[in-house]
């Protein structure tokens, strides 16, 4: 019974020993510590910084306003006189707009009094032509008119008395009615063309020569309206692009590009800055991951997206991850851009990066920029009960 509980003994002791020696020799780090890049927020225009009151390592939302930079002295010397240009060309097409309508209005009147001219012409040459071919059938001794008028008839027992019956004159009057009436059918024709031979030298009445003139005056005008608009477009689009720069330059607001954390304050507040200095450093808690140093073998073991496990140092969760950059040794410059620098212990080892997407998500520890912990690449005899705490 004895030698039984001495046997039992050693296999417990030595169990227990083999658990410690493996889980010493599991390919681990010597120390790794969660990191995460740097965002350098610089000034976009020269002017006074005004920073809100707020602590070193507070909480930065994207979108969230940092800082305000304001330049009272911005130049708008140029902006003022594409305002002015503006004003101007909006005052000509006014202008031209106006004498537009006032040029219309006077053409639409002159054409209604040609109008006018033309009915009553027409009306004239129909009145003399009928009285013309009245005449001439009187001379011709012809039939007359049905529809003659009864004064006129009364005339016609008067007409041998008063035209003389003299056997040379006879015939003159004669040809001198028949051109009458073929000089007024002609006029009569060619006025209800549009062509008016009343005077022998114009073809239309005095106002429709003038509404014809203005035809011109209204096209230039239209043509002047025309380029004035696009001038005025022009102007705008300069006045757009000139007060766009105007208000680039007297500065405004800066808000955060990314999720993270107040780290470094490079520019007091109230400072006047150029455009460019850099004003502070945010951490981008969006992008953090996890630095560590390992032995050579351990690094000479390990492959990009190989599969890794973090744990925080005092917690028991433990958060899987992959290797994502293999710095090896004397990796110092990758750091110049990283919240937290390697130690010079760290840097005599070689140097291991790995995502661990799961402490990223977490809420509460996922950019806890600086806090150390421990990386695993094996499997160790432990694991089982890690995986029941956790």
């Amino acid at each position: 019974m004895k030698l039984l509980r001495l046997m039992l003994s050693i296999v417990l002791i030595a169990g227990a020993l083999w658990v410690i020696v493996i889980e010493q020799m599991a390919g681990a780090s010597a120390n790794a510590f969660v990191n995460a890049p740097m965002v350098t927020i610089r000034a976009n225009t020269a002017g006074d910084l005004s920073l809100p009151d707020t602590p070193f390592g507070a909480r930065v939302h994207k979108g969230e306003i940092i800082a305000t930079i304001d330049d009272p002295l911005v130049d708008t010397v140029r902006l003022n006189d594409l305002r002015m240009e503006r004003a101007f060309t909006e005052a000509e097409i006014a202008r031209i707009e106006d004498d537009l309508n006032s040029t219309r209005d006077m053409q639409n009147s002159l054409l209604a009094r040609s109008e006018t001219f033309r009915a009553a012409r027409l009306k004239e040459l129909t009145t003399r032509l009928e009285h013309a071919r009245l005449r001439l059938a009187i001379l011709e001794g012809g039939d007359l008119p049905e529809n003659i008028d009864q004064d006129v008839l009364s005339l016609v027992g008067e007409l041998p008395g008063r035209i003389p019956m003299e056997p040379g004159l006879a015939p003159l009057v004669l040809d001198h009615a028949r051109e009458r009436v073929e000089v007024l059918e002609i006029a009569l024709a060619t006025a209800q063309d549009g062509v008016f031979l009343g005077d022998g030298y114009n073809d239309s009445p005095n106002a429709e020569q003038r509404a014809t003139e203005l035809e011109g005056a209204i096209l230039q005008l239209e043509n002047a309206l025309a380029e004035a608009k696009s001038r005025l477009n022009a102007i705008t689009t300069r006045s757009q692009r000139e007060n766009l720069r105007v208000n680039t330059a007297n500065g405004g607001e800066i808000a955060s590009p990314v999720n993270g954390l107040y780290w470094e304050l490079l520019q007091a507040d109230g400072v006047n800055v150029q455009r460019g200095d850099p004003i502070l450093r945010l951490v981008n808690c969006d992008a953090t991951f996890v630095s560590l140093s390992v032995t050579e073998r351990i690094f000479n073991s390990l492959q990009i997206g190989e599969p890794a496990s973090f744990r925080l140092t005092g917690r028991e969760k433990v958060y899987e991850g992959t290797v994502a950059r293999l710095a090896g040794a004397g990796a110092e410059r990758i750091y110049q851009n990283l919240a937290v620098s390697p130690s010079t212990k760290h840097l005599e080892r070689y140097d291991v990066s790995l995502l661990v997407p799961e402490l990223t998500a977490d809420s509460e520890r996922g950019c806890s920029i600086g806090r150390t912990g421990r990386a695993f690449f094996d499997e160790r005899p432990l694991d089982w009960v890690r995986a029941l705490l956790n």
